[in-house]
């Protein structure tokens, strides 16, 4: 791996995201260098070790900050414990099994995500067409292009990755930045974070001001000045 003056950022999305969700995501130039993760696709029956130790192999320099988005936390929390990082940051994503809210919990029992239409992914182009209203036409364009990854052997490894992650208790370390208003990581389960007053799911798109106010901060000393609402993980 390669070593230079520069601090290496590398940004893996969220389940069935295109990496064009950190588009508006800077950092001064003159510091960082900022990289984009992409899925890949897995192969049948893989480990989600296994997984994330092949993505280890785009990282190209040394000592590297992971920054994992929903999914893309809990993998980048993996590909930690594979090779040597600076810090892990995860944003509207979960730390633990304890986290997930109750209803994925309840699948996790039953096996009820495996009867989900993932091939209705392909789709998406669809729900443009029929949305109704100004929200619903808005969150049908992000919709259509920030979630681009819809093969369903993709989809159906992710989801049941995600369901069934085995984490009992988190890994040290990880920084965990998670909005109060998130609706699929409800912010009632989550122990242990930097909140992002009033942040959803998609802060990261939406709330992207706020991260190029923080980020940096949050990069080099795991934590900002002024806590919010609950302490961080050191």
């Amino acid at each position: 791996m390669a070593k230079d003056s520069l601090i290496h950022v590398y940004c893996m999305p969220g389940l069935a995201a295109n990496p064009s969700i950190f588009e508006m995501i800077s950092l001064p130039e003159d510091k960082f260098k900022i990289h984009w993760l992409d899925w890949l696709l897995p192969k049948p029956g893989e480990k989600l070790i296994d997984y994330s130790a092949r993505l280890c192999k785009k990282i190209e320099h040394e000592d590297p900050v992971l920054i994992g988005v929903s999914f893309g936390g809990v993998i980048v929390q993996e590909m930690a414990q594979i090779i040597e990082v600076q810090r892990v940051i995860i944003i509207s994503s979960v730390k633990s099994e304890k986290e997930l809210p109750r209803r994925m919990r309840f699948a996790r029992c039953t096996k009820a995500f495996k009867i989900l239409p993932t091939s209705l992914a392909r789709h998406v182009d669809a729900l443009e067409k029929i949305a109704v209203g100004d929200f619903a036409t808005k969150r049908a364009k992000l919709y259509k292009k920030y979630l681009s990854i819809t093969d369903t052997r993709y989809l159906d490894w992710a989801i049941e990755k995600m369901v069934c992650w085995e984490r009992p208790e988190p890994y040290k370390g990880v920084v965990h930045i998670h909005g109060d208003k998130d609706e699929i990581f409800p912010y009632k389960y989550i122990d242990g974070c930097i909140t992002v007053k009033g942040g959803t799911h998609v802060m990261i798109i939406n709330r992207f001001r706020w991260f190029n106010d923080h980020l940096e901060e949050i990069i080099l000393t795991g934590k900002l000045k002024k806590k919010k609402e609950k302490e961080i993980i050191n």
